[in-house]
């Protein structure tokens, strides 16, 4: 349940601004790290400012959702909802220039579809990717420990795919207002996936989101559920709590249906740009790494 799991009480955040404070730490703490080696004349110029880190993250999940909509065989839509959170909550404490989002968004993918129990071997998972599927798979499995380290080991995470298949199976015994709620599911579904894009999952709960998904699906085909809400699903609760439920409601639908698109072309000087900033130490085509794990490798044997 959410209310007593570990999304609740250690990833669900009061505001935006308490998410930014993590992310702004992350970054700071990353740019003071390397504070003596560069000068703070050439600190912007080589490292990233922080609001170019929040864009080519944002710019990852894009491609995560892509991947995740092209996998075969097909993927469930909860394991993107699950991948995308790890990615999220490992990006509030870490800075994408200590670890490459590409490598992240891969590892979280990974990681989601085993706890999810959609069952692919990582043969089967790099075989969507082009390239050097060896290597891949090195870098995936080189960092899936890292991964689950990094969120703590709270890997269970209530998505608002699985609330939504509720919602509809409830309407259609007690909503009387919306004869076949299945015709909501399309544009509820795509809801949810822009959802995905956005930092609403870190503040809300799932429920609340699949809800604004069918109201805005009820929006778009002019079905009216307003009853339906208030009366079955706020059954019981006071008229100001209601008012608030609703008013939080507005604002997923306002975040999810009014966001910002990226520029092309100031993605392609981020990614160049990162690869002069990142930490050579997590880089797997780094000489640095490869030593690493080497060393880590001959303390495993002794």
């Amino acid at each position: 349940m959410f209310a007593i799991s570990t999304q609740k009480s250690h990833w669900t955040f009061d505001s935006d601004s308490a998410l930014t404070r993590l992310r702004r730490k992350a970054h700071d703490d990353y740019v003071e790290s390397h504070r003596g080696s560069i000068s703070d004349e050439d600190l912007e110029a080589v490292l990233f400012t922080y609001e170019e880190e929040y864009i080519l993250a944002r710019h990852y999940e894009f491609i995560m959702k892509e991947f995740c909509n092209r996998f075969q065989p097909p993927m469930p839509k909860y394991v993107l909802g699950t991948a995308m959170t790890y990615f999220k909550r490992f990006y509030l404490y870490n800075s994408v220039m200590d670890f490459h989002p590409r490598d992240i968004t891969l590892t979280s993918v990974y990681l989601a579809s085993k706890v999810e129990e959609f069952n692919v071997s990582i043969n089967q998972f790099v075989g969507n990717l082009k390239g050097d599927r060896d290597k891949f798979a090195n870098v995936i499995l080189g960092f899936e420990l890292l991964l689950m380290e990094k969120l703590s080991y709270h890997l269970t995470v209530h998505n608002p795919f699985r609330p939504l298949e509720g919602f509809l199976i409830d309407m259609k015994t007690n909503c009387q207002t919306c004869s076949d709620p299945e015709i909501l599911r399309q544009q509820a579904e795509e809801f949810l996936e822009k959802s995905m894009l956005t930092d609403i999952c870190l503040l809300v709960s799932p429920a609340q989101i699949s809800l604004a998904a069918i109201l805005d699906s009820c929006s778009l085909k002019n079905i009216d559920i307003m009853s339906y809400v208030t009366s079955i699903l706020m059954k019981g609760a006071e008229s100001d709590q209601k008012k608030r439920a609703m008013q939080q409601i507005k604002l997923i639908q306002i975040t999810v249906n009014n966001q910002n698109s990226l520029k092309r072309e100031h993605i392609r000087q981020l990614e160049k740009k990162l690869e002069k900033c990142r930490n050579q130490e997590n880089n797997p085509d780094s000489e640095v790494y490869k030593k690493k794990m080497q060393e880590m490798f001959e303390d495993e044997k002794l």
